[in-house]
């Protein structure tokens, strides 16, 4: 067994150890990353960008066909949206990433690693050596999460899909049945609709995206129905079963789904399982606890770090990115003596987890929030008053006929700050920074109010939004 050490050692490489392992090397420290399968990670080549790749094309097409005057009767060509997939995933190649990181100064480490002790790892590589590797300052665990599969009778010996299929299959499925209405859901439904096939969607709510406001659950359904997905809601999947060339899903009701491929998007959960946690006193399985600078609780010596999807906090790769800066920094600063208790707000602290997490969901209506929903402000004490409003202003009816869209502030009436903010609607995706800076800042609405919109912009809704406020 070959041994090394360096100052600080990553574990997976992808967007959010990339980033936590850049950092520490910036900072001047050696840093290996360690990668069990392709550098650049779920991110790169199965979730966030082969899955916007999918959904462009239909939200393009679908934006042309609503400007008058555009004539848009073309189809989508599915052959050449796979292809052009597989581009942005590089065909599942990551000599690219490789690269990055090795300009950028980390060793780059194939295999699967596990602690055996305080700052010790040993890594199996794939053709099946060790290497043990030693940390002098920190370890870092940026392993993501893996999709949950529920417990339904049947389900475990049935082939499905899980997202990783959804976004790399290379032919359109003719029946596609997707269990769960959260992002992935509603995104993949979509996706495979626009490209030809036929899409159920079973939902256990009254709606889809239901941790959101009812009214971005309720347009989103809209959008799909549009696009010919069957939504099936407050629906139950109480088994799975295998059928002559597909898969069936039996319904409480009574109902019976069949079809070529199910995509069982229940949830995911921290991959904290293989990775040698029961060494340093932790619980494999469990997500990662850690305070705001990514030191994980229960460890003595402040030596073990996490980020991104591993902690249960927020799973979205930017906001672990975020995350993962700030470990990056916080190690670097730590191994100079510069850092004890990091400052809220300060490049030592991810305080941004607690009140101003931004999301979009690209489905067409798209979905973007940040910060609270108003019951979640409530339940942490917060006095309220949420607008909500159509948008429906110069700016929209210019962007598309028959623009609809809805947007809603959550306002702490004590503070007079925002908290929370939802958009709606035909490419709301680029309103969604100026909410979140609003947030961050806590910039007073008195003041937001002199934060003019330009006309003819979607943007005016904020003004739409501060007069039906009062200001």
């Amino acid at each position: 067994m070959t041994s090394e050490t360096f100052d600080v050692v990553v574990v997976g490489g992808g967007a959010v150890g990339e980033n936590a392992a850049g950092r520490a090397a910036r900072g001047g420290l050696s840093t290996a990353l360690v990668e069990a399968d392709l550098v650049g990670g779920e991110c790169s080549y199965w979730a966030c960008m082969p899955s916007k790749a999918l959904l462009r094309p239909g939200s393009a097409l679908a934006a042309a066909r609503r400007v008058p005057g555009v004539r848009a009767d073309e189809h989508l060509a599915a052959a050449e949206v796979l292809a052009s997939r597989d581009g942005f995933t590089a065909h599942w190649n990551d000599a690219g990433q490789v690269d990055w990181a090795e300009g950028a100064g980390l060793t780059v480490v194939r295999g699967r690693a596990r602690l055996t002790g305080p700052r010790a790892l040993t890594v199996t590589t794939p053709d099946g050596e060790s290497r043990a590797l030693t940390a002098r300052h920190a370890v870092v665990l940026c392993t993501g999460s893996e999709p949950v599969k529920p417990p339904i009778p049947g389900l475990a010996d049935t082939p499905v899909w899980t997202s990783r299929e959804a976004t790399s299959a290379h032919e359109v499925p003719g029946r596609l049945a997707v269990l769960g209405g959260g992002v992935v859901g509603v995104e993949m439904a979509q996706a495979w609709a626009r490209l030809g096939a036929a899409v159920t969607l079973i939902v256990a709510e009254d709606r889809p995206l239901a941790k959101l406001p009812d009214f971005a659950g309720a347009l989103v359904a809209d959008g799909l129905r549009a696009d010919g997905v069957d939504i099936r809601l407050n629906a139950r999947a109480e088994r799975v079963s295998t059928v002559a060339g597909g898969v069936a899903v039996q319904l409480s009701g009574g109902d019976r789904v069949v079809a070529d491929h199910l995509l069982v998007a229940t949830g995911r959960r921290p991959a904290t399982g293989g990775l040698g946690l029961e060494h340093v006193g932790l619980t494999p399985g469990e997500p990662l606890t850690v305070d705001d600078s990514g030191l994980v609780a229960g460890v003595a010596g402040g030596w073990l770090y996490a980020a991104g999807d591993v902690t249960g906090r927020a799973m979205l790769t930017h906001q672990g990115k975020y995350g993962a800066r700030v470990v990056g920094d916080a190690i670097v600063a730590r191994a100079r003596g510069e850092l004890d208790q990091p400052r809220p707000w300060s490049p030592h602290a991810a305080t941004a987890y607690h009140a101003a997490v931004p999301q979009v969901v690209f489905t067409d209506p798209e979905v973007a929030s940040v910060g609270r929903t108003a019951e979640a402000a409530r339940r942490d004490g917060v006095r309220t008053r949420v607008v909500e409003l159509d948008i429906a202003v110069a700016g929209s009816a210019l962007h598309a006929r028959d623009y609809t869209g809805r947007a809603s502030m959550v306002v702490d009436e004590d503070r007079r700050v925002l908290v929370g903010v939802t958009f709606v609607g035909p490419d709301v995706a680029e309103l969604l920074h100026a909410a979140t800076i609003a947030i961050v800042g806590e910039v007073p609405l008195d003041r937001l109010w002199h934060a003019v919109p330009a006309y003819p912009t979607v943007s005016e809704v904020w003004l739409r939004l501060l007069e039906a406020y009062g200001l």
